[in-house]
């Protein structure tokens, strides 16, 4: 009889073979799938929808650029599209909505390694959250770190900001293949980190001083017992287009982040919520409306502002939005066990001129510093 395998004997492979071929594989869809995802975005920002959006949010700029000129005695003079060059007296700076020249391009592009940020941070004891760095189609070690922590991580791109390609709430391996394959979309590195609880503050500064301070929560729908999710969605970005600026600056997205959420809260688009239910979108903050944001200044704890300007120096950005998650802004970071977890060095400054109450003319009172350091 030659060789072979008796009867109830199994064939089996090379162990060390067939977990490469399986890694292989893993990547390979990753990959295919981050493309898809790449090509959804595309489609998105060619929409009208979006484009009139963008259109919205410039003029915004333009028209603060132009108040905070004017509020000083300073010129504005239009150099190329949304590129504005703003004088007063031998003061000279130059801005394209929220990004300054205020900043050189290696500070820039520092802020915008958050792995480096985190890094910096932790150097100078500086709460963070624990946090791994891997390739977008490495899911063998994301999900080892996952593992590891044994509570729900967030998924992002490691050099992007404005929750691009974020996904937050990931416990399940099949949950954070589809986030790395959504953030992949976005940038080739990801940052896994674990999710923290606690509110998301926004926390504006130029050149160490606090100019304010805002809490910022997720967006969010309310049932009528008769519409689904996506509808009610849909009706929501209808009352924001017929709002302008002063109601949101942007639409609620359907992406990965929305459909994770709601499947996390036991819901999906087709869902009809109950009437008075209200249904959380996202975790992540940034497609949130002008009252999900709220004055904080007089919250936040005078160690928060300390070790947040400490965060924007560290870095070396002079108009800084680090953002903060704490469950009680009160008290210091370490005792909440809250975080910092960006350092913008191009802050938004919708959430300071329209929030639920009160306006902080941030263009303006950047403007009167420059004036007052160069006299």
């Amino acid at each position: 009889m030659g060789a072979g395998c008796g009867r109830g004997e199994r064939l089996r492979g090379d162990p060390l073979k067939d977990a490469a071929f399986f890694d292989s594989v893993t990547r390979r869809a990753l990959s295919a799938a981050s493309l898809y995802f790449r090509l959804r975005r595309r489609r998105y920002q060619a929409g009208a929808t979006k484009k009139e959006v963008d259109a919205r949010r410039a003029r915004f700029y333009r028209d603060v650029w132009a108040e905070a000129a004017a509020a000083v005695g300073g010129t504005v003079r239009e150099l190329d599209g949304q590129l504005l060059e703003i004088r007063v007296g031998d003061t000279v700076m130059r801005a394209r909505r929220n990004l300054t020249s205020l900043d050189d391009p290696l500070t820039v592009a520092m802020a915008e390694d958050k792995p480096l940020v985190y890094r910096l941070l932790e150097e100078r004891g500086i709460p963070v959250p624990r946090y791994t760095v891997c390739a977008a189609d490495d899911l063998q070690t994301a999900w080892a770190f996952v593992s590891s922590l044994g509570r729900p991580c967030v998924v992002k791109p490691a050099h992007a900001s404005g929750a691009i390609g974020v996904t937050t709430a990931i416990t399940a391996r099949y949950d954070l293949a589809r986030a790395m394959a959504y953030g992949g979309a976005f940038g080739r590195e990801l940052l896994v980190e674990e999710l923290v609880e606690g509110g998301v503050y926004r926390l504006l500064y130029f050149d160490g001083e606090l100019l304010d301070a805002v809490l910022r929560s997720a967006p969010t729908v309310s049932g009528d017992g008769s519409a689904s999710v996506e509808q009610l969605i849909a009706a929501e970005n209808r009352r924001r287009m017929a709002g302008g600026i002063e109601a949101c600056q942007s639409l609620v997205k359907i992406d990965q982040e929305l459909r994770h959420t709601l499947r996390q809260r036991g819901y999906a688009l087709h869902s009809i919520p109950p009437a008075g239910q209200e249904v959380r979108l996202k975790n992540a903050v940034n497609d949130n409306r002008r009252e999900d944001n709220v004055s904080a200044a007089e919250a936040v704890c005078g160690e928060i502002v300390k070790m947040g300007a400490e965060a924007a120096a560290v870095v070396g950005v002079r108009l800084a939005g680090v953002d903060v998650i704490t469950t009680d802004p009160g008290v210091p970071l370490g005792e909440a066990g809250g975080v910092v977890i960006e350092v913008n060095h191009a802050p938004g400054y919708y959430y300071h001129y329209y929030k639920r109450e009160g306006r902080v003319p941030i263009a303006t009172l950047v403007l009167e510093r420059l004036v007052k350091a160069g006299a």
